[in-house]
């Protein structure tokens, strides 16, 4: 029953960027509408900040503004953690629920660390913690996960949870570009930072990766339990052999309980041109989701960017909102398995291999032989591409060649794959994708 009292219910915001700036606007902006919603007026109580002077946007009212932290989380009802990074976001986010302040945050790397210590702070201290955007950014993927799939038993996630790395790998297959020239204009665009390491080596997924999992098994996975390879090493030219077999290149996040534990890993792979990961196209992410009573689902939406992540930001304040004028809380989140975590070779998939090769007689059987000595079934093979690179000191035709074994672990593949690159024929760096299947 909806409590009766007209106090405002207060909230403080931690970080006045892209997405603080525009969490303020939507809460200054419809403050008559989402007070309706609630049952209670939203007030906006302070924006902190390291420096109040930087802050132009012209609906936070500069009064507002302050850089004593730790005085906004012991004042507000809603702590709003938008600061990013490890520390001090995980001291302010347990300073808040200490001092009986819910939180909402969008800070992925620190559930992707720190999630189970901070649900269960919450939890203990009767507030709740809310994350809708730490995870998709508008899409709302976490609250299915924590309450409508509650009933269900999830056993496997995949998708593509990073923009950045979406739009650079789509215009690199959509306009035949370089990675280099790609990145520059991703960055040039707004949709890659000035420092993209976060997104292009697959950490930012990796730790979206960790959460996804922690959420749908029951149990802690954190960043460190995740294996991350990027996109940096993706070449036009696997760009182009994608293309010539109807395929297409995606930095994947999966995650997965199996008979052997829980695995969460990104990885870039390589998916048909048919499939409907295929069609997600620029900054956008989509996730599937398979259960075991709704079979599959599909989440799609705009993964990143001020607007729609804030549009998720502030779902998540009027929710707890609700729960604050209703006098409860809302469902917590239940670790309560200790699955194992999988080892990488409990894991099997197919792997397209594109070697660089010294075009001779008996090259493809010496190769094939490796291959077969080590149990690595071949499924096809491709000799029709053209090598865009050179083997200096070497006169003769290069040539690639491209393998795609059937179904086998990763570790005994990357040694097959290692004992090719020591023919004497076998030139530079190979390039090895998982083929979904």
């Amino acid at each position: 029953m909806t409590q009766h009292n007209e106090a405002p219910i207060r909230v403080g915001l931690l970080g006045a960027g892209t997405v603080g700036s525009q969490t303020a606007r939507l809460l200054v902006e419809q403050r008559d509408e989402l007070s309706a919603r609630t049952g209670r007026p939203i007030e906006l109580v302070g924006v902190a900040c390291l420096d109040p002077s930087k802050v132009d946007a012209p609906w936070i009212d500069k009064a507002l503004l302050t850089t004593d932290t730790a005085g906004l989380c012991q004042r507000a009802d809603i702590v709003v953690e938008l600061i990013g990074g490890l520390e001090p976001a995980r001291t302010f986010v347990l300073t808040a629920i200490e001092a009986g302040a819910s939180v909402v945050t969008a800070n992925k790397a620190l559930l992707a660390k720190f999630g189970p210590e901070l649900y269960q702070a919450a939890d203990e201290r009767g507030v709740d913690i809310y994350f809708e955007a730490a995870v998709g950014g508008a899409i709302p993927l976490v609250r299915p996960l924590r309450e409508s799939l509650v009933g269900d038993r999830v056993s496997s996630m995949l998708g593509i949870v990073n923009g950045t790395t979406n739009y650079i790998l789509d215009e690199m297959t959509t306009k035949g570009l370089d990675f280099e020239v790609a990145l520059n204009d991703a960055q040039a665009k707004g949709y890659a930072e000035a420092d993209p390491t976060g997104d292009i080596e697959g950490e930012d997924a990796a730790n979206k990766a960790a959460i996804m999992a922690t959420l749908a098994f029951h149990t802690a996975t954190s960043i460190d339990d995740v294996t991350v390879e990027g996109i940096t090493s993706i070449t036009a030219d696997d760009i182009a052999a994608a293309t010539a077999e109807h395929k297409v290149v995606k930095l994947l996040a999966v995650v997965e309980n199996g008979e052997a534990g829980v695995s969460a890993r990104v990885y870039p792979a390589l998916i048909d041109e048919n499939h409907p990961l295929a069609s997600v196209h620029g900054s956008f992410n989509a996730v599937f989701v398979h259960a075991e009573a709704a079979d599959d689902l599909m989440f799609y939406g705009r993964g990143a960017g001020g607007a729609p992540t804030a549009s998720a930001v502030v779902g998540d304040i009027v929710t707890e909102a609700r729960h604050i004028a209703q006098g409860c809380t809302g469902p917590s989140i239940p670790l309560y398995k200790d699955l194992p975590k999988a080892p990488i070779d409990a894991s099997k998939a197919a792997f397209a291999v594109r070697f660089l090769i010294h075009d001779k007689p008996g090259v493809l059987a010496a190769i094939a032989t490796e291959f077969a000595d080590r149990g690595v079934s071949i499924n096809g093979v491709n000799q029709d591409l053209q090598p865009t690179r050179h083997d200096p000191g070497y006169s003769g035709e290069l040539q690639q060649l491209r393998i795609v074994t059937h179904q086998c672990d990763e570790l005994t593949l990357r040694e097959t794959v290692k004992a090719v690159c020591s023919l004497d024929f076998v030139t530079g760096t190979p390039s090895i994708l998982r083929v979904l299947d």
